[in-house]
């Protein structure tokens, strides 16, 4: 059997942040380990340390101490070029969707291909099997000022997904939409992983918490449990 890489793989992780000339603990000796295929949610109340946590495993922020591999390769010991690199193989999801209000569906996915360098011919064929994935070939031309909030987020997903990347760091993904919206988007994000996507989803929301297929919660800058759904 050929072991895999894991996507993420944390060791004695701390963050401290200086709040005046007081030091505070985000983040205090965290473990994780996230293999390819899973789908984790990070649980946790506000100011618990979840969204530290999700800074670092986007390589949007570096730890203090301990390590933090993506992929193998440790953030810590990477500069500025090297983590924007790191950056193109996750793909981000946030509550608020961050579409181009003047470009339509299809270009706000096709923007992201183009960024990477991916050829006019590869964009076009691929935005068009994003969209069609995410239920919204038939909306492709509208812009998003055309679209309800669910509609939105399907196309915020499938954006993430245009660059082909190692995993999905979802934030909040349904905070922004109604519950019914919220149950569709939900069902998608569980249906893109069992087709093999993995998603690492932080969220306060315990409901949603549970849709994933393992839950860790945070707590005063500490894992205190790890647990199957």
């Amino acid at each position: 059997m050929t072991l895999t890489t894991p996507v993420v793989e944390i060791t004695n992780l701390k963050k401290t942040y200086m709040l005046g000339k007081v030091p505070v603990e985000a983040l205090r000796e965290v473990n994780l380990k996230v293999e390819r295929g899973e789908f984790l949610s990070i649980l946790g109340p506000s100011g618990s340390g979840k969204s530290t946590l999700l800074n670092l495993i986007g390589a949007l922020d570096k730890p203090t101490s301990g390590k933090l591999l993506i992929d193998g390769v440790d953030v810590s010991k990477l500069n500025d070029n090297q983590l924007t690199e790191i950056r193109l193989k996750i793909g981000f999801v946030f509550q608020f969707f961050n579409l181009i209000p003047r470009l339509s569906a299809k270009d706000n996915v096709e923007l992201a291909m183009s960024i990477a360098g991916m050829s006019k011919v590869e964009r076009t064929k691929n935005t068009e099997q994003l969209l069609e994935t995410v239920g919204l070939k038939d909306r492709m031309n509208h812009k998003p000022a055309e679209l309800s909030g669910g509609q939105q987020q399907r196309v915020a997903i499938a954006r993430a997904l245009a660059n082909k990347p190692r995993f999905l760091l979802m934030d909040e993904p349904t905070g922004n939409i109604d519950s019914k919206t919220a149950h569709e988007v939900i069902e998608l994000i569980k249906k893109l992983n069992a087709e093999g996507v993995t998603i690492i989803m932080v969220t306060h929301d315990q409901n949603l918490a549970k849709e994933a297929k393992r839950t860790i919660q945070v707590f005063d800058g500490v894992i205190e449990s790890d647990m199957v759904n």
